[in-house]
């Protein structure tokens, strides 16, 4: 059955100034999801983080949760909890005082707090830390404790906005793995907004990407990945080329740049201009004499080897000047001006539409 929705954001803008931060942007999250907005500085997704949070409001639009409209209701009314990125827990407190101290202010019975805050200690691995001072933590714990009491009072909705950024990188990628088994575990939607692309594939059951504060493409981390719908979100993810050409129509459509040519369709949607497809550098075979069927073959001049660990990079120019990267694993016996023989299955190559706004 599929899951109810929960938060919807309604055609909802924002300006500050000339400064276009949500330009009817809607979303919307289902039940127990794990629901990133991702993009880079500037982009709109903590704005609109902060207008679910209720601490910014909406120029237009409406925010619903659960049915209800809230976009003009108080924070503490919108029963969601916020984890930010700078921890915000009490200094001068324990663990197990910031972790109760939301249930305090509700004045629950202190039995019924001290087996909430054990519980929710057990969940994010601090059992045992409970009389520790919240200052002699790691950076990585503190922020564990900084979830633990945004999820006591048990809200129907969790955001977190940039929580991992502040951590190193070991630390942060052991934290987004124990963010996503207590998202499991509590069954509560996260939304959670950031700037890193790994986070957003790794943690996320959908994937939102913003830029200019317009909603670019809502899908699945391996949708997001293989399909990207523009260039900007090609060129987001590493490794993803974008390749320009034109469009004919000659029965079908079909993009042709200086090396090769294919028939594509943009199933009723604007194509880029000019014309654009976008080929992932691990799906380029190199020095491919083998043909196959379904496969799109062409040549480019190798202009520079980048080792990588597991792959490595191989920049190459085609015959207009344009500039790829094919990734392979192991060393390949080709060396900067050779000319190389290159493949990719023709359903790995994607075209792209015209950007929004």
């Amino acid at each position: 059955m599929t899951a109810q929705t929960l938060l919807h954001v309604d055609r909802v803008e924002k300006r500050f100034g000339e400064l276009v931060t949500a330009a009817g942007v809607t979303i919307k999250v289902a039940e127990g999801e794990f629901f990133t907005m991702l993009g880079p500085s500037g982009s709109g997704k903590s704005t609109v983080l902060r207008m679910v949070a209720g601490l910014e409001l909406p120029d237009s639009g409406r925010i619903v949760i659960a049915g209800q409209d809230v976009t003009n209701l108080p924070p503490w009314q919108r029963d969601l909890g916020m984890v930010f990125q700078q921890y915000a827990n009490f200094p001068h407190m324990t663990v197990e005082q910031n972790v109760g101290y939301g249930l305090r202010r509700k004045k629950m019975d202190k039995a019924a707090i001290a087996r909430r805050v054990a519980e929710l200690l057990e969940l994010v691995n601090l059992r045992g830390y409970e009389k520790r001072p919240v200052t002699r933590l790691s950076g990585g714990e503190q922020q564990r404790v900084a979830i633990a009491r945004a999820l006591a009072p048990k809200p129907r909705l969790l955001l977190l906005d940039e929580p991992l950024s502040a951590l190193d990188e070991k630390i942060r990628r052991d934290m987004q793995s124990q963010l996503k088994d207590i998202q499991r575990a509590t069954g509560t939607a996260f939304i959670y907004v950031t700037h890193d692309q790994e986070e957003a594939l790794t943690m996320s059951d959908r994937v939102a990407v913003l830029n200019r504060g317009h909603l670019v493409q809502v899908d699945e981390p391996h949708v997001l990945f293989r399909r990207p719908r523009t260039r900007f979100v090609a060129q987001f993810f590493r490794g993803c080329n974008v390749v320009t050409g034109r469009l004919e129509r000659q029965g079908e459509q079909l993009f042709r740049c200086e090396v090769f040519s294919l028939p594509v369709s943009f199933e009723g949607r604007t194509p880029a201009d000019p014309a654009a497809v976008a080929i992932r550098a691990e799906d380029i075979r190199i020095d491919s004499s083998e043909a196959r069927e379904g496969e799109l073959r062409f040549e480019a001049v190798l202009e520079q080897v980048t080792y990588r660990g597991v792959y490595t990079d191989y920049q190459m120019r085609l015959a207009d000047g344009q500039v790829l990267t094919a990734s392979a694993t192991g060393d390949l016996d080709i060396t900067p001006g050779q000319t190389v023989r290159l493949a990719v299955d023709v359903d790995r190559v994607v075209p792209l539409e015209a950007e929004p706004g």
